[in-house]
């Protein structure tokens, strides 16, 4: 295979704490780096760097493995701005109007939808997101679910089936006939189409006892689970999360000392989606207070037309940093390594020998600029594995 040399960086954050600093970062300065097509072959100071078939000079800027967005919801037709201006007015957001964009999305052509999809995806490459995770959820019937899976399947591998994201409004006066659907005829029909399940379980969309339900049929068809949990209250969520063994717990907008603990003993991340705290005006989670407790942390950005019409990593990092209380390491190693925790993929989110050779180059000397240069273009060139 072509082996490429990385030379003249000027800072290198390989989030591996066996090289450079030693902490948790990583962090080797006047760096360079080895890869071939698939995997990081080499890492180490600039002045030993051994020969490659191609050489990238990065004249000083910095690089840091690519972004790892472990929640999207990137399959969807129309747009809900006129619900964004209603709650920057004051109005609160409740999910209710998921059933908009179900309504939209069940109109559109597959061909739109793909369109507008990978759009939506370009957008997140560009501001470094080199794997994302897909979701489902705007269809709601059996062969609707399955379409939008199949079109998430031609963005990502990291595809999961949400059909339980809220009750369909065929089924306003029967919720248990759909949630007896969502964990039967359509979990058949999508299960082969997906890597992973989740359930909305909040307020508005499905209880615990309902999402128990679900995610059990889900695991015994063989996807691995994740959860959207406590974004609207203290509703169990994460409890469940945790019961079940599911790889994440998303929102955690209100959590208790007792569901940290349990995070915190457990192989479950916190995805903090601070995007959708800023689009629906709610109280921000203390990043923090996650920390500190011990739990492992993602940082994603929630695209999608409701709550969170967000295609910029650097701008969740930066309201993680902001809004939070993270620091700007722990907000790009949530972005990174912990969303790769979030999706159970230890060759993402770090730049180790043997990583998947998936990283940024940034048109600046250190990681930072990617949260000081707000709003900035900082990422020069987005660099993935192509085997």
């Amino acid at each position: 295979m072509t082996t490429r040399l990385i030379r003249a960086i000027g800072e290198l954050t390989t989030n591996d704490p066996s090289l450079g600093d030693g902490t948790a970062m990583g962090r080797l300065t006047d760096a360079a780096m080895v890869v071939d097509e698939s995997r990081v072959l080499w890492v180490g100071p600039n002045s030993h760097a051994p020969e490659a078939d191609e050489v990238l000079d990065v004249a000083g800027g910095a690089v840091t493995p690519g972004f790892v967005d472990s929640h999207t919801h990137l399959v969807f037709a129309g747009e809900r701005s006129d619900e964004f201006e209603a709650r920057m007015a004051g109005a609160t957001y409740d999910g209710g109007g998921i059933g908009r964009t179900v309504a939209a999305t069940r109109r559109a052509s597959r061909e739109e939808l793909t369109t507008q999809s990978h759009a939506h995806a370009a957008a997140l490459r560009r501001s470094g997101v080199t794997t994302m995770e897909v979701k489902s959820g705007y269809d709601l019937t059996v062969e609707g679910e399955a379409r939008l899976l199949e079109v998430a399947n031609t963005i990502t591998t990291e595809v999961t089936y949400l059909g339980a994201h809220v009750v369909a409004p065929e089924f306003a006066r029967d919720r248990d006939a759909y949630v007896e659907l969502v964990a039967g005829a359509m979990l058949e029909r999508c299960a082969p189409l997906a890597r992973w399940a989740d359930v909305f379980c909040d307020r508005g969309a499905f209880s615990v006892d309902e999402s128990r339900t679900i995610l059990r049929a889900a695991s015994a068809a063989g996807l691995e689970l994740r959860l959207h949990g406590q974004q609207l209250g203290f509703t169990g969520g994460v409890a469940l999360a945790v019961e079940l063994g599911a790889a994440s717990v998303d929102h955690c907008t209100y959590v208790t000392d007792e569901d940290l603990a349990a995070l915190a003993g457990s192989s479950t991340v916190a995805t903090l989606l601070p995007g959708a705290e800023f689009s629906t005006r709610a109280p921000y989670p203390s990043g923090r207070r996650f920390l500190d407790a011990g739990v492992r942390v993602a940082i994603a950005t929630d695209c999608n037309p409701g709550s969170s019409y967000l295609t910029s990593m650097p701008l969740a990092m930066a309201l993680a940093v902001r809004e939070m209380g993270l620091s700007v390491d722990e907000a790009l190693y949530a972005a990174t390594r912990g969303g790769a925790m979030a999706l159970r993929r230890e060759d993402l989110g770090h730049l180790g020998v043997g990583a998947r050779a998936d990283f940024l180059v940034l048109d600046a000397p250190r990681a930072a600029h990617l949260v000081y240069r707000l709003g900035d273009a900082v990422v020069a060139s987005v660099e993935s594995a192509t085997a």
